[in-house]
């Protein structure tokens, strides 16, 4: 079964993926117009409907990320990646698993803090 994973702002691990609802698509305007905290009350609404959704967890980790919570990223990537893998794709073209997109999620948060030290 395939998922849709949020659009998300430009960056290796942020990827461009295809919004499957109106309330994805939403969501990814948000986090692409660069307005996190709104997008995280629109993921954290979803979240109370599909709490174990990890394209919603990833997505909230990303805003995590670009929003300095590198803490809080890591344990959604780690949540994500203790959950049972799921495909979603990530562009027309492309497929990753969850588990994939977060270890890349948890990469790129230890590259952030330790380049912060």
């Amino acid at each position: 079964m395939r998922f849709a994973l949020l659009s998300i702002v430009a960056a290796p691990l942020l990827l461009a993926a295809l919004p499957a609802t109106a309330g994805e698509r939403a969501i990814s305007a948000l986090i692409a117009a660069g307005a996190y905290q709104e997008a995280e009350q629109a993921i954290r609404s979803e979240l109370r409907i599909y709490p174990s959704r990890p394209e919603l967890l990833l997505n909230l980790a990303a805003v995590y990320v670009k929003s300095g919570r590198t803490a809080e990223a890591r344990t959604l990537y780690s949540q994500v990646l203790a959950q049972r893998e799921v495909l979603m794709d990530l562009r027309a073209d492309k497929v990753a698993g969850s588990h994939a997109v977060a270890s890349v999620g948890l990469r790129q948060v230890r590259n952030v803090q330790l380049s912060a030290r």
